[in-house]
């Protein structure tokens, strides 16, 4: 599901990628009025699609970057949470560290990771 902050985000990036397009094609067809080869009206049509490509790169440059925001964001409100109905503290690490792979041996501590997913459910102490 993405946050409605990314989805403005990724309108507002896909309305400057159209209004670059746009304003390389006209770009191009000024080019083209002046041009006198066929040569120049090549290179043209080619600096035209070069600036178009660019702008669709960097639009899925900014939905990149918005995702990673957006999943930055969740992880943060998710690290340190407080579990209210047992009274213990959430399995994370500490903003600045990086997250320990399930299973492995936390370098810190020497302790093992839970192997379970650490965004799923833990497994059940005898309660059912």
């Amino acid at each position: 599901m993405h946050s409605i902050k990314e989805k403005v985000s990724n309108a507002a990036a896909a309305g400057k990628e159209h209004v670059d397009i746009l304003k390389a094609k006209a770009e191009e067809k000024a080019e083209k009025a002046v041009a006198r080869t066929r040569e120049e009206k090549r290179i043209a049509e080619e600096v035209r699609k070069a600036k178009e490509a660019e702008a669709k790169m960097e639009l899925h440059q900014a939905k990149a970057r918005h995702a990673a925001e957006t999943l930055q964001s969740k992880q943060s409100h998710l690290i340190g949470s407080h579990c209210h109905h047992h009274g213990t503290h959430t399995v994370g690490v500490h903003q600045g560290q990086q997250n320990p792979v399930v299973g492995s041996t936390i370098p810190t501590t020497g302790t093992v990771a839970p192997t379970y997913p650490l965004g799923g459910y833990p497994p059940s102490h005898g309660h059912i």
